[in-house]
């Protein structure tokens, strides 16, 4: 994440041009990793600082920052606050067809069960801006500051316009995080339109192609909840409907983010 640089100097200005948020307050740096936000916290004049990572991080944390004692108050900040999920859709054909329809023929064998099983994992990926079909559609904002237990599952629905003929053959998950308490409103988009980052973006491949028309309107809804067995996991699925000019067809399917 150090060269993620859309991420990390974000950070950095939010800090340094906003120190009146940080100086002589206590900050807990979650998933401290190198500790550079710790970092950036001491030079904007907080007064005590911890970072909470994974153990084998913590003897080299340790020669960087001294360990402190993390107090939570009831006024405090979480930072970023805000972030929003988005959901566009995508042409894709040649990366379908490579690796997901390969499997239907890999040498005149038959091993299309292996593909039933790559259609369920999203793909994790930067998208071609150029590969956009339909407009980006609000899936949900969050207050970070104020969720509780439970409500990062949801259910949203969602209609994309066609922006220009095409064919659809994935779905793409983003998202946009701000920071609001500052004194001019900061953040960065993790979007196919805005500048890459280590998150990139989720792509959600869909069994059948979809002919879409300038204008078709393709309407649906995500689920996102948390895995029973695994809470590391998230469960998606997708619900939609496409009502165009030279295609009528709807389905359901089923993911699993691991």
């Amino acid at each position: 994440m150090l060269k993620d640089r859309v991420r990390t100097k974000t950070y950095q200005n939010v800090m340094h041009k906003n120190n009146f948020l940080f100086k002589n307050k206590v900050v807990l740096d979650v998933g401290a990793g190198t500790g550079i936000l710790s970092l950036f916290c001491a030079k904007a004049g907080v007064n005590m600082f911890m970072r909470w990572s994974a153990p084998k991080w913590r003897i080299w944390q340790k020669k960087l920052l001294k360990q402190t004692v993390f107090l939570m108050v009831s006024d405090g900040l979480v930072l970023p606050d805000t972030a929003s999920l988005y959901l566009t859709a995508i042409e894709d054909s040649e990366y379908k067809e490579n690796k997901i329809e390969f499997w239907n023929n890999v040498y005149g064998f038959d091993m299309s069960c292996i593909k039933k099983q790559s259609m369920t994992e999203p793909l994790v990926d930067t998208v071609d801006q150029n590969q956009i079909v339909t407009n980006c559609q609000l899936l949900k904002t969050m207050d970070i500051s104020k969720m509780a237990s439970g409500e990062a599952s949801f259910t949203a629905p969602f209609k994309l316009i066609a922006e220009r003929d095409d064919y659809i053959h994935a779905l793409v998950a983003y998202f946009d995080v701000s920071f609001t308490k500052c004194h001019k409103l900061m953040g960065f988009s993790t979007g196919p339109r805005s500048r890459a980052t280590h998150w990139k973006q989720t792509v959600l491949y869909l069994e059948e192609v979809l002919t879409i028309c300038e204008g078709d309107a393709l309407v649906g809804s995500m689920s996102v909840t948390y895995n029973k067995k695994n809470p590391r996991d998230v469960d998606i699925t997708l619900s939609y409907i496409l009502n165009g000019r030279r295609c009528q067809v709807s389905g359901t399917q089923h993911y699993k983010m691991r």
